[in-house]
């Protein structure tokens, strides 16, 4: 009977071992991603983003977005129908059927902030 107990306590004692390590990592990693995971939202007013109007700095709004898509210019396909709206609103023609699905997810690369209301 002894023998017994004292094996059941040495095997709970390993898996203490083992187990207690993955507990530990994991609460840790879960602090480092909530840590990185802070992002500051910036926002901006109309009147700030209506200076970014140009080829060589080009700010847009989008749905209440602000996207600086200066390095998207000159790769832009529909040319300078990007400058239409530089400094300005171009939900619309974002919006509009020339373009196709995959322009939705590469807008947030140019993703910079809000706009105030």
């Amino acid at each position: 009977m002894e023998l017994m107990v004292v094996t059941l306590i040495m095997g709970f004692l390993l898996s203490l071992l083992f187990l207690a390590p993955r507990f530990i990592k994991s609460d840790q990693t879960k602090k480092v991603h909530s840590d990185t995971n802070i992002k500051t939202v910036k926002s901006y007013n109309k009147g700030v983003v209506s200076l970014h109007n140009k080829r060589t700095d080009c700010w847009i709004i989008i749905k209440e977005k602000v996207y600086d898509v200066t390095p998207y210019v000159e790769e832009h396909p529909g040319g300078d129908a990007i400058l239409a709206h530089a400094g300005d609103d171009s939900t619309e023609g974002f919006f509009g059927p020339q373009h196709a699905t995959r322009v939705f997810d590469m807008i947030e690369d140019f993703y910079i902030g809000e706009l105030e209301k």
